[in-house]
């Protein structure tokens, strides 16, 4: 008789199985390295922070990849900050109270398109005298533009396309009423209309500081078109954070989700068929009253009645679930086994009731359950995105479902943010194609009725 161990190395006889097992696994590399490269507190943060968190990156920008299928080469974002020693600071004193830091912004623009924005961030430190900022921009032919001034405060910031006085002057230079101030500062004054002109820019800053102790930071910002791995969305949030933390609580909810309701309902099935009597008649009468119980509204109800928290889900999904109509197969496989012979030699030895249950009932049905622990997975993943979608997800955890929620409330596929809603939906639809495709290899494995010869 072929052992377990050996019916498992069967399933490298279907690749399809060995595809599911090769992007399960993945599934589950990712779920383990995500916490490690990204806390959970990191992720809550980067998450649901605000606009300090979020304004460095654009606002609905497209994977940086998708450069790969178009021709037009879309502008990146490119982030210059002083405070992290991107770029040296050389500082003068030129009087006895007052000194002057230099900031030089230097970096290449290769790419056809204009960036949406540019904004230069500050941040000072001072006791009653704020520094005092002034901006010269540079272009790759040697124009230089005055591009303004500003005074910088703990936390500010210098938005070119909501300087009046600079768009002032650039329509005065370009010709153009009402031109915009980032195509403009970009423009390649030799050619007709609004050309991007590729080169290296450079953005000089001298800031003003009128204390000993006073201290300022820059940052230079300009915004692409397309950002990251994954995009950004509505509220310029990288999406890599919810697509990366949504892998391991969609593995965590399917899994535990699927193991613990098999586990479960298998006990109480084995039990009820081992007791008989009143015990089983209730089991069987609970199976079918929690069988005519639409579980997705329950949830709904408490979702919007109660609270949205993922492990309440967790929870009531399990309980909710344990009655399932699955006990009827396994009562129906627990009466057969009931009766073998080695049951009754376990009785006469004298095992108890609860050590004929678990060590001579439950283990005779293990290989079957296995396979449908595997196909039980991706319903409950699917459960999950499906409440987040319907705007019931958990408030606090990143998930695919509620890029997906989000996505479809702002409108994503009208206005061309294929992406926000493709990711997420891709990768459901992988995960639940993976388990699929080894959960029906293990039932023809497993199954006597569907096992090969």
């Amino acid at each position: 008789m072929k052992t377990q161990l050996e019916r498992l190395r069967q399933l490298g006889r279907y690749p399809t199985a060995v595809i599911g097992m090769v992007i399960i696994v993945l599934l589950l590399v990712v779920s383990i390295i995500t916490p490690f490269i990204m806390p959970y507190n990191e992720a809550i943060r980067l998450w649901r922070g605000g606009e300090d968190i979020w304004g460095r990156y654009p606002r609905n920008a497209a994977p940086a990849w998708q450069n790969w299928f178009t021709s037009t080469d879309l502008s990146n974002t490119i982030i210059i900050d002083s405070a992290e020693g991107d770029i040296d600071v050389p500082t003068e004193q030129i009087s006895a109270d007052t000194r002057e830091s230099r900031f030089s912004f230097e970096f290449d623009f290769p790419y056809d398109t204009f960036p949406p924005e540019v904004t230069l961030f500050s941040t000072a430190q001072y006791a009653s005298k704020q520094p005092f900022v002034e901006l010269t921009w540079i272009t790759p032919d040697g124009r230089e533009i005055r591009a303004g001034e500003f005074t910088a405060t703990a936390n500010s910031s210098f938005r070119f396309d909501q300087d009046e006085r600079l768009q002032r002057r650039l329509e005065r230079e370009t010709g153009i009423d009402g031109v915009p101030v980032v195509e403009a500062l970009f423009d390649d004054p030799n050619q007709e209309g609004l050309q991007v002109l590729q080169g290296t820019y450079r953005l000089d800053a001298t800031a003003l500081l009128f204390e000993p102790d006073s201290k300022v930071d820059l940052a230079f910002v300009s915004y692409g078109e397309v950002h990251g791995i994954a995009g950004t969305d509505h509220r310029r949030r990288d999406l890599s954070v919810a697509l990366l933390w949504g892998t391991p609580i969609a593995m965590a909810f399917g899994l535990l989700a699927a193991l613990a309701t098999t586990v479960i309902t298998m006990t109480i099935a084995a039990v009820g068929v081992w007791y008989g009597g009143w015990m089983d008649a209730a089991i069987q009468r609970i199976t079918e009253v929690n069988a005519i119980i639409p579980l997705l509204p329950i949830l709904i109800m408490v979702g919007t009645l109660y609270s949205r928290s993922i492990w309440l889900m967790l929870g009531l999904v399990i309980v909710l679930s344990i009655f399932g109509i699955q006990i009827k197969q396994y009562r129906a496989i627990f009466l057969q086994v009931k009766e073998s012979p080695y049951i009754d030699a376990a009785r006469a030895y004298g095992a108890g009731n609860m050590r004929i249950v678990f060590r001579y009932l439950v283990p005779r049905i293990l290989p079957l359950v296995i396979p449908a622990i595997v196909t039980l997975v991706p319903g409950f993943v699917f459960l999950e995105a499906s409440l987040a979608v319907l705007g019931l997800g958990d408030p606090v955890l990143p998930t695919w479902g509620k890029l997906i929620n989000d996505a479809a409330t702002q409108g994503a596929l009208f206005n061309g943010y294929y992406y926000w809603i493709l990711l997420p939906s891709v990768l459901l639809m992988i995960a639940g194609l993976a388990f699929a495709m080894v959960g029906f290899a293990l039932d023809r494995v497993f199954n006597p009725r569907l096992r090969e010869v």
